[in-house]
């Protein structure tokens, strides 16, 4: 349900626009890409080749995949840098191959992922990249697909920052016998999947048409506003010169809000958003919900990652 406080204010529409009506310069300025990852390149050389193909200055990725890992990844160009760590944070999923070094029946396999599935320790095996220390990550499935032979399929839904080359070592440890890795991939993030995801050869055929024959059809399929990042926290919705205020770091104040979506919790992140759906800013909620009826002046809300540029929309008193 969304609180409505300003029923009768309208936005301007000389200024801003709607993520949809955005050109391929304006996504590539604030946006994404869901990349169906190859093996073979690390995360880093896909995005860096990506970066220079696009003739881009800022493309990064969030949710690491090894070398030999397949999958989902998300590249982020532009602003949308800035929310790697929410990238990073959403729970994934896998499709992993292994092979158990020992004759062991699928009850008994079943009965390993049962005790490695909830919360569980997982340590970064030694050829990561992060430090090897002691830490905790949630599976929330831990299923056998299939069984051929001493190859095991099995499906994994855990959170970010989960080793399954790790799982691996730990269910051999439990069977009492080597088990590896051989074969991973990654079909969701959060809740993007590969069904909305491009090979790099896509990309490449996509950006050629566009830069080369002017058809832009390919790429406002492929690019996504940076919007579509975000849609797991409450919306705050503000007039036009409150999101211009917030632009250059300003407080949002009583009289900008319009509307708010009675999800939102006191100290909690919100995401501010004009009326015509951009996103202005992630914000952390500085008052009760039920209060700001009853208010009449005073701070709603303090940026804490602004998005939108500065002169989007003209400065003024917020009406």
């Amino acid at each position: 349900m969304t609180i409505v406080f300003s029923p009768d204010y309208s936005t301007d529409l000389k200024y801003g626009k709607k993520p949809e009506d955005r050109s391929i310069e304006e996504l590539l300025a604030s946006g994404f890409i869901l990349l169906d990852k190859t093996f073979g390149p690390t995360s880093h050389q896909v995005s860096a080749w990506a970066r220079d193909m696009l003739l881009l200055d800022k493309l990064g990725h969030g949710g690491t995949l090894d070398p030999f890992a397949t999958g989902l990844l998300t590249l982020l160009s532009g602003k949308a840098v800035r929310l790697s760590s929410k990238v990073l944070s959403h729970d994934k999923s896998y499709i992993a191959v292994l092979k158990i070094h020992a004759e062991h029946s699928e009850d008994d396999i079943r009965a390993v992922m049962a005790k490695l599935t909830g919360r569980i320790y997982n340590v970064p095996p030694e050829i990561s990249a992060v430090k090897v220390q002691v830490r905790t990550r949630t599976i929330h499935r831990f299923d056998l697909i299939e069984m051929v032979g001493n190859h095991v399929i099995a499906h994994i839904e855990c959170e970010s920052g989960t080793y399954v080359r790790t799982l691996a070592s730990d269910m051999g440890l439990m069977l009492d016998c080597v088990v590896d890795l051989k074969e991973l991939r990654r079909p969701t993030s959060g809740p993007f999947s590969l069904k909305s995801a491009v090979t790099m050869q896509q990309l490449a055929d996509a950006y050629w048409l566009w830069n080369s024959k002017g058809d832009d059809s390919a790429m406002l399929r492929i690019v996504h506003p940076i919007e579509s990042l975000l849609e797991g926290f409450p919306r705050m919705v503000v007039k036009d010169s409150a999101a211009a205020a917030l632009t250059y770091g300003a407080p949002l104040m009583r009289p900008g809000l319009v509307s708010l979506e009675s999800t939102a919790k006191k100290d909690e992140r919100v995401l501010i958003v004009t009326m015509k759906g951009e996103v202005v800013a992630l914000a952390n909620l500085m008052v009760e919900p039920n209060s700001i009826a009853t208010m009449v002046t005073g701070e709603v809300a303090k940026p804490d990652i602004v998005l939108m540029d500065e002169g989007t929309y003209p400065k003024g008193w917020v009406n």
